[in-house]
């Protein structure tokens, strides 16, 4: 059993869409302390939980806590995109998928993470990597999401389902002003 850590559905549909034609129907974790303001959070999370119910999908609501995520990255807000900040944000999110996967029976764990363009996908699987190995017998399915046709693939169904298409990863501190050119859109 499969333990999918999501982000957003635009970042999601395509990888979930590419599991069940290969007959993996995984469990959908969205955990994301990260982001911010909350609003942003609820707004992501509703439309990920509606297209994971188009699809019949088990999705399972992680706790929303930013005031933790911002006290683990303590002293990293100043970091560049794909920096040591991005890195332990990673690490945050899927030692809490691994965690909740072994807690819950599951054998692995994967994250939608790598299919945004702006992330590190080295980044995303150095964390992957890490997690599981705090936790025996859960391995990790380490996979760009962006390969063999997944980016484009994305941008269909972003298109199709009419997806909120957010324009930062979430974090304050990758947040760009309205009007601003935005480096960290999921886009």
């Amino acid at each position: 059993m499969l333990l999918l850590h999501t982000c957003c559905a635009p970042c999601s549909a395509a990888v979930i869409e590419y599991l069940l034609k290969n007959e993996i129907r995984p469990v959908l974790f969205f955990f994301n302390p990260n982001i911010f303001p909350k609003e942003e959070y609820e707004k992501r999370k509703r439309e990920l939980q509606k297209y994971a119910r188009s699809l019949n999908i088990t999705f399972i609501d992680g706790d929303y806590n930013h005031a933790m995520w911002l006290d683990t990255i303590k002293g990293m807000e100043d970091q560049p995109e794909r920096g040591l900040r991005c890195l332990n944000c990673f690490k945050i999110r899927l030692l809490a998928t691994v965690r909740l996967a072994y807690e819950k029976g599951f054998n692995s764990i994967a994250t939608t993470l790598s299919s945004s363009r702006w992330k590190n996908p080295e980044q995303i699987a150095e964390a992957g990597r890490w997690a599981v190995a705090q936790f025996p017998g859960i391995a990790f399915l380490e996979k760009n999401w962006r390969k063999g046709g997944l980016s484009e693939r994305r941008r269909i169904l972003l298109t199709e389902n009419g997806f909120y298409n957010q324009q930062y990863c979430g974090c304050e501190f990758s947040f760009t002003p309205p009007n601003s050119p935005d480096p960290n859109s999921c886009n």
